[in-house]
């Protein structure tokens, strides 16, 4: 009797939800396979609320870009029959707000990034990702607090000394960002950072990390790549990121351990180079070409002295009248120094074409950002790190998901574009 009710409540349901959408979920949840996801979140006595309804929830979450919970409640009220696919029993009471918190609160994170990677791998089997050229960035994640509020005038807000009370994980960072002039604004805020490793032909994530705000990218860059190795080969890849990647360290390992490339522009690290002849030598501040004058190591590195062209002549006067010409000494004049590229990093020739080229698809890191942020991920509506780095992974989840439904279901709808996926289903 129990079966027929519920029969013909899923009958009368399906007039408040579209077509278009139920279809879309329906595959969706069809292609995510969580047999390895746990399925109680009860230890002791009663079973409670099934983990993988509440998993397929929070993706239906991100799908609809809903900002809070709350809304995500009064969509799954008002469309039972996506309630219907999540798992819930619809005969009895959704789950509360409170048990959705404490699940994504509480939820190992451990068990997200394998359900991540096991998309990943399925997505590599059908030939869709692959590692020949990745890309690594990072976006900015805001804690839910209210010194984040834009409208909060509340002095020193910024302050490291003020840490949020409601969130003691997170620290204070900052980001840049440019307005209509190109003019770069610096930005501080209190939150994390979500670093994002990308596939840049298919533009699909392969690994994140989540971390606080003030740790930098370039730190936990070779964490990244160790970790995705170990389940996805990356040997013989192009690595590609921006200036803040700029390190040696980087440089090195991808050359030396993954036998790969890198394609990153030089941080000139505040440090103004000489202009310089089409030979390589310098020109001084009268504009003569100046000579070389040995070279000499200096913390791992070799430079090049250059001094003036006119120091070894006893008549000459220097057109400039620079400080240091009458100076009494033997070595008179301007002198400048100039790094040998003697290793990796600095033999890269970034003003080929070949290096312009692959470095463009580092864009494909920064759209996937934009998709990742538009799932409601830029501002969090949960506090602590657990939850902010659960929440982070979920949000990848659903868009390897969308993927995956794509693929399997042979769609015309783009694997990467979720507006068009819900449109089209």
């Amino acid at each position: 009797m129990a079966l027929i009710y519920r029969q013909e409540i899923i009958q009368d349901i399906t007039l408040f939800t579209s077509a278009p959408k139920a279809k879309f979920y329906d595959r969706l949840f069809e292609s995510l396979d969580l047999s390895d996801f746990p399925e109680s979140t009860a230890t002791t006595g009663r079973n409670g609320y099934s983990k993988r309804a509440l998993l397929r929830a929070f993706i239906v979450m991100k799908c609809e870009c809903f900002s809070c919970v709350t809304d995500l409640l009064d969509y799954l009220q008002n469309n039972l029959l996506i309630a219907h696919y999540c798992g819930f029993n619809i005969l009895k009471p959704l789950p509360s707000y409170w048990t959705f918190e404490r699940f994504i609160k509480n939820l190992d994170n451990n068990i997200l990034k394998e359900l991540m990677k096991s998309q990943v791998l399925k997505l590599s089997k059908m030939r869709i990702i692959d590692t020949p050229f990745i890309a690594l960035d990072s976006t900015p994640i805001s804690a839910n607090t209210s010194q984040n509020n834009p409208k909060s005038f509340k002095k020193s807000k910024f302050s490291k000394d003020n840490q949020p009370k409601n969130d003691k994980d997170c620290k204070l960072g900052v980001h840049t960002a440019s307005n209509q002039h190109n003019e770069r604004n610096f930005e501080f805020y209190w939150g994390y950072k979500n670093h994002v490793l990308v596939d840049c032909i298919t533009g699909l994530p392969i690994f994140e990390l989540t971390t606080a705000a003030d740790v930098a990218d370039c730190s936990v860059a070779l964490d990244i790549l160790s970790q995705t190795n170990n389940f996805l080969s990356i040997k013989e890849c192009t690595f590609i990121a921006d200036k803040g990647y700029d390190v040696k360290a980087i440089y090195n390992t991808v050359k030396e351990v993954y036998f790969g490339e890198c394609v990153i522009p030089l941080n000139k690290r505040n440090s103004k180079n000489p202009k310089k002849l089409s030979s390589g030598h310098p020109i001084c501040e009268a504009g003569l070409a100046m000579h070389k004058d040995g070279k000499f190591s200096d913390n791992g590195r070799t430079r090049q002295k250059y001094c003036c062209p006119l120091k070894s002549s006893k008549c000459a006067v220097c057109p400039c009248n620079h400080k240091n010409w009458n100076n009494g000494k033997k070595n008179r004049g301007c002198t400048k120094y100039v790094t040998l590229p003697d290793d990796y990093r600095l033999s890269i020739d970034r003003e080929c074409i070949s290096f312009k080229k692959i470095y463009a698809l580092r864009t494909e890191a920064e759209r996937y950002n934009s998709r990742f942020k538009s799932t409601k991920q830029e501002r969090l509506w949960v506090c602590g790190f657990n939850a902010a780095q659960n929440m982070n992974t979920v949000a990848h989840i659903a868009l390897l998901a969308l993927a995956l439904a794509a693929v399997v279901f042979k769609t015309e709808f783009s694997i990467r574009s979720l507006k068009s996926a819900k449109r089209s289903a």
